[in-house]
């Protein structure tokens, strides 16, 4: 039930692309901030993802992960080549309330992607190739009280030059280039007739599975395999349709401004009224927004993420890529049934926050100072940036996170 977002350079304040997803889950889930570091693999090797074990790639490169402490996969991430990748729930005809067979699950798909590929289009192609060997199916959480809560996925894949939705339904998938201007997606199917890459045969196998017939013309993947939501009760707000229409008319009403910035897209992921920051049955536990620069550009990429549930009492940290690079441990759960501490340090005081209360205002207030500092900060940093100045990279999400943890004692 996620909600994810990209801004290019045609109406971004520095010309970059932007990057943003809130992860919305379970409230019981714990959301990790993790550091994957890549390496050379030998023939043969095998990697186990959430429930299965794979063959290995050869080479996979540093990523930084948003992922549930239960599962190997992330929600979102980024890695080292300048490529975002975040996945978000959704129901077709091929997606069977409780149908468990252990496959790869929608996370999985997400890191993959980000340790094998340096592209948005090798992204796709690193997801589709597996899911057409591997399949996807399993549980996708580990809180009993969702019992069988099963779904296929979709993802949005960026890099500086562009972005692809790619839309599945069980094996079969359906991808779309965008390179300009704005885009966002939701917890539905959102390809029709206008599609640029799909799985072979596309056609020809839905109309012989009985989800299209082919006196309807052109396939139009969404009609063909959408299927009803299951499982939750959503309030109106809460409806895929209707929180992937409030999003692009935040994003909008943004570009209508003037230039898209960071901090928008921040704002956006803060949206309560449209319930993008999603609160009830499901909870947005983790967000993540990146700012991609121009290759050519000496600039590194940076990267923000909170590691803690509603992202309105929430503070991104940021995170650039560097030799050596240290995240700390504030944000890595122990083992899977403990959370981090920065989990722990947060929840103390998150209903206080919540609940606006007199000492919840003031904190907040303080904390959001200092992540728009932070954010001033890092931008200059970023905009002054010289190979020498690298080494200063190195421990700045560590030490962001730790402090955060101090100031919630």
């Amino acid at each position: 039930m996620s909600d994810i977002f990209v801004a290019f350079p045609s109406v971004t304040k520095n010309k970059t692309v932007i990057f943003g997803k809130n992860s919305d889950r379970p409230p019981s889930e714990v959301q990790e901030v993790v550091y994957s570091t890549g390496s050379q693999h030998a023939p043969g090797s095998k990697v186990k993802c959430t429930f299965m074990e794979i063959d290995e790639a050869e080479e996979t490169y540093n990523a930084i992960l948003s992922k549930p402490s239960w599962c190997w996969g992330a929600e979102m991430g980024a890695n080292d080549r300048g490529l975002c990748v975040g996945c978000t729930s959704v129901w077709t005809k091929l997606c069977h309330l409780g149908e468990h067979a252990e496959k790869l699950i929608g996370v999985d798909f997400v890191r993959l992607a980000l340790e094998r590929a340096k592209s948005a289009k090798e992204g796709v192609e690193v997801i589709t190739s597996l899911l057409e060997k591997h399949g996807q199916g399993g549980q996708n959480t580990n809180d009993v009280n969702f019992g069988q809560w099963t779904y296929n996925n979709s993802f949005l894949v960026v890099d500086t030059t562009e972005a692809w939705v790619l839309d599945t339904a069980g094996q079969f998938w359906a991808a779309k280039k965008f390179t300009s201007g704005i885009h966002n997606i939701s917890s539905a199917l959102s390809i029709s007739t206008e599609i640029d890459l799909t799985s072979p045969g596309l056609t020809e196998a839905a109309i012989s599975g009985g989800y299209w017939k082919a006196e309807q013309g052109a396939l139009d993947f969404t009609q063909a395999f959408s299927a009803e939501f299951t499982g939750l009760s959503l309030a109106e707000t809460q409806l895929p349709s209707n929180r992937v229409k409030r999003g692009k008319e935040l994003m909008e009403k943004v570009v209508d401004k003037g230039n898209f910035t960071l901090e928008n897209m921040i704002e956006i992921l803060r949206d309560e009224e449209g319930s993008i920051n999603f609160a009830g049955d499901i909870l947005t536990v983790g967000s993540q927004v990146s700012m991609l620069t121009d290759p050519a550009s000496e600039s590194p990429d940076s990267h923000w993420f909170t590691g803690t549930p509603n992202t309105s009492v929430s503070v991104f940290k940021p995170f650039i890529f560097c030799p050596d690079v240290n995240i700390g441990d504030v944000t890595v759960a122990p083992s899977v049934d403990k959370h981090h501490k920065l989990y722990d340090a947060h929840q103390k005081k998150r209903t206080m926050m919540e609940d606006k209360t007199p000492p919840g205002e003031k904190l907040r207030g303080i904390m959001m100072i200092l992540e728009r500092q932070c954010l001033i900060d890092i931008q200059d940093y970023l905009q002054n940036f010289s190979k020498d100045l690298v080494d200063e990279s190195r421990d700045l999400f560590k030490d962001v996170a730790e402090s955060e943890v101090k100031f919630y004692r």
